[in-house]
């Protein structure tokens, strides 16, 4: 059955992945929120039912009353910083979903990320006390969005790493970082660092998003869900970084926090309370993380080679 689907911040990278798949892969009648739409590089003219709505999220208002006509609301909008960070992660995305009929909406699948969040998957207060503007953002409205009406239907996903990013797609923050790795391995591969992570690419999101869609979770289910591979040690990422790019590892040095710190005090290195505090967390993993392939797909991008290789870095 064809369902109305609102997908908010669809020209970012998370945006552009989840609304091509869509577009592509079903029927459903999809409304784009974009600042500009001359960021959608994507083809939206296959089919008749897809309108692009040129809007912000600070004037979601607006949009009022479209949104009491949609069944599934797939909110990746986002302000990574500055003045209007609070207004648009919190107050206007509580307003959107207070504004959706929780009798009609079927679902709201809402983007935070799982920084937010500690190894027992539970809120992790130092993110809500010394976080970013963004991640205190994205904190506070993991804590209020559960006095909503419609809370009972909110699917919450948590990514970790984000890669993606492609010549009709922008790249993520950390993609465009690669290349910095390319560039130093012959130093980087001689330092070994106690560490870990999940990592997730954009069409790996995607397809879990397709997926809630189709098939939203029943009560009882779970409705929080960590976006990630398999957990990754900062040592393997070197290991298959080095290999990828065929460079032998002859030693490795233990990179300490001790070090790290001697470091940060002879280059001068700036560092906020919230850096700090994840040098010394170090493991951001997390035990039920999940992929497509949790729910029987196909993984797109599994591993550091396939990163490495989608992300347009040469042998």
């Amino acid at each position: 059955m064809s369902k109305r689907i609102l997908v908010t911040g669809a020209s970012g990278c998370v945006g552009h992945y989840i609304s091509e798949q869509l577009i592509q892969e079903t029927e459903h009648e999809l409304f784009l929120l974009v600042r500009n739409p001359d960021k959608l590089k994507i083809n939206t003219n296959v089919r008749s039912n897809i309108t692009v709505l040129q809007g912000d999220m600070q004037e979601i208002e607006k949009f009022a009353d479209l949104l009491k006509t949609i069944d599934v609301a797939v909110l990746t909008a986002t302000a990574w910083g500055g003045d209007i960070t609070f207004d648009v992660n919190v107050t206007k995305t509580l307003e959107l979903m207070n504004m959706l009929d929780p009798e009609r909406c079927e679902q709201v699948i809402y983007f935070s990320t799982a920084s937010v969040l500690g190894n027992d998957g539970e809120p992790l207060k130092e993110a809500g006390e010394i976080g970013t503007d963004y991640v205190r953002s994205k904190y506070d409205c993991l804590m209020k969005k559960s006095q909503l009406k419609i809370a009972p239907k909110v699917t919450t996903v948590f990514p970790t790493f984000v890669f993606g990013g492609d010549a009709n797609k922008p790249y993520s923050h950390i993609t465009t970082g690669l290349p910095e790795v390319a560039k130093y391995i012959d130093i980087i591969r001689f330092l070994k660092a106690d560490g870990s992570f999940h990592f997730i690419h954009g069409q790996d999101i995607a397809t879990v998003v397709k997926h809630l869609v189709n098939n939203p979770p029943s009560a009882g289910q779970e409705r929080s869900l960590v976006l990630g591979q398999t957990r990754i040690t900062a040592n393997q990422v070197i290991e298959q970084v080095c290999a990828y790019l065929g460079k032998k590892i002859l030693f490795r040095i233990p990179l300490s926090f001790g070090l790290a710190n001697v470091i940060i005090v002879l280059f001068r290195i700036q560092m906020a309370a919230w850096d700090r505090f994840c040098m010394k967390y170090r493991h951001f993993t997390y035990k039920n993380a999940v992929s497509p392939k949790s729910f029987g797909l196909s993984n797109y991008c599994e591993t550091m080679s396939d990163v490495l290789r989608l992300s347009g870095v040469k042998r």
